[in-house]
C-alpha cells in the first residue's frame, strides 16, 4: 500500500470519529439542557417558601441558640386536615419576595428568662392599611428602630395573588403587644427585653390588601371589604395548614394596644365556609381517634 492511501485512510477514520464524538456530545448536552429545565421555576419557589404548614424546620445560628428546632418526638398521629379536590382545582397567582432581615427574625424555644415555650401555632388575618406594594416596600426597607420593625408571612392582594415574604419558619413581626386567647387560656410569648410580649413566636401573619376605600384614615370603623378572589386565596393559602379553626384570629382579636382593627369588614364566617371547601378532616385521622376513643 502506498504511502498517500495509507494516510488518505488514516485522515478519514480520525474524521468518522470526530464527528461521532460531537454527535455524542451534542445529544449529551441536549439532555443536560432538557434535565436541568424540566422543573418549572414555581416547583422551586413552592420548595423554598412552603406556603403555610407552619411546620418547624431547623434554622441556621443567629442571635440566639435557642431556635425553634424540629420537633424530637415521633407524631403520635397523621395530620388532621387534608386537601380536597377543590383545592387542587384552584391555582391562585402567586409571587416571592425578599423582605429585609431586620424586619423578621427566629423562632425560640424559650422566652427572655430562659423559660421554655412549646405553643402550637395560631394564624393571624390582618390587612395592609393601604396598597400591597406600599406593604411590600416597607418590608423591604432597612428598620434598625426595634418599635419600627414590620412584616407578615403573606398577603393576598385584591386580585387573589399571593404574595409569599417571610418563610413559615421564621417569626415575622406582625402583632407587637398581643395576647391570644384559646382553649388553654392567655398565650404570649415575649422573645425582647425592650418590647411586649406578643404571639410572633408561635403566629403565622398574612394580611389581605385593603381595598381603596379603606386607605388613608386611620380612623375608618368599615370599608367595601375584600374581594371573592382574596377569600378563596386566603382560604386556599390557610387549608394548607394544620391549624384547626379555632386558632384562626384577626389582629384585633390578639391586639393589646387598643390600636389595632383589622381586618375590618372582614366576613369570617364567608372564609370558614370558604376553608372547609378547600380541605376537610382526613379520614384516617377521623378513624385513627375513633379506633383510639374506642378501645377494645
Amino acid at each position: 500500500m502506498r504511502f498517500n492511501d495509507w494516510a488518505t485512510r488514516v485522515i478519514l477514520i480520525s474524521l468518522v470519529f470526530i464527528a461521532l464524538s460531537v454527535t455524542i456530545l451534542i445529544g449529551e448536552a441536549r439532555n443536560l439542557k432538557t434535565e436541568t429545565t424540566a422543573s418549572p421555576p414555581d416547583a422551586i419557589a413552592w420548595s423554598q417558601y412552603p406556603p403555610a404548614k407552619l411546620q418547624s424546620h431547623p434554622l441556621p445560628v443567629a442571635k440566639s441558640q435557642n431556635l425553634l428546632q424540629s420537633p424530637t418526638k415521633p407524631q403520635q398521629s397523621p395530620p388532621k386536615y387534608e386537601t380536597t379536590a377543590a383545592f387542587a382545582k384552584y391555582k391562585p397567582r402567586y409571587l416571592v419576595v425578599a423582605v429585609d432581615p431586620s424586619n423578621y427574625g427566629a423562632r425560640y424555644t424559650t422566652d427572655v428568662n430562659g423559660v421554655p415555650v412549646n405553643n402550637q401555632p395560631i394564624i393571624v388575618i390582618h390587612e395592609t392599611s393601604n396598597s400591597a406594594s406600599s406593604a411590600v416596600n416597607f418590608f423591604q426597607t432597612p428598620h434598625e428602630d426595634e418599635n419600627v420593625q414590620a412584616s407578615y408571612h403573606a398577603i393576598v392582594a385584591l386580585d387573589g395573588t399571593v404574595i409569599y415574604l417571610v418563610p413559615p419558619e421564621y417569626r415575622a413581626f406582625g402583632a407587637g403587644n398581643s395576647v391570644f386567647v384559646g382553649a388553654d387560656g392567655e398565650e404570649t410569648v415575649q422573645t425582647n427585653a425592650n418590647l411586649p410580649p406578643s404571639v410572633n413566636n408561635f403566629a403565622y401573619h398574612v394580611s389581605l390588601e385593603t381595598p381603596p376605600d379603606g386607605r388613608g384614615n386611620n380612623f375608618l370603623t368599615a370599608h367595601s371589604g375584600y374581594t371573592d378572589a382574596q377569600y378563596h386565596a386566603l382560604a386556599w393559602l390557610i387549608a394548607q395548614s394544620q391549624v384547626p379553626g379555632d386558632r384562626i384570629t384577626t389582629h384585633k382579636g390578639v391586639d393589646r394596644s387598643g390600636q389595632r382593627v383589622d381586618p375590618l369588614s372582614f366576613d369570617f364566617d364567608k372564609f370558614m365556609t370558604l376553608l372547609d371547601t378547600y380541605r376537610q378532616v382526613s379520614p384516617v385521622y377521623r378513624t385513627t381517634n375513633q379506633t383510639s376513643d374506642n378501645p377494645t
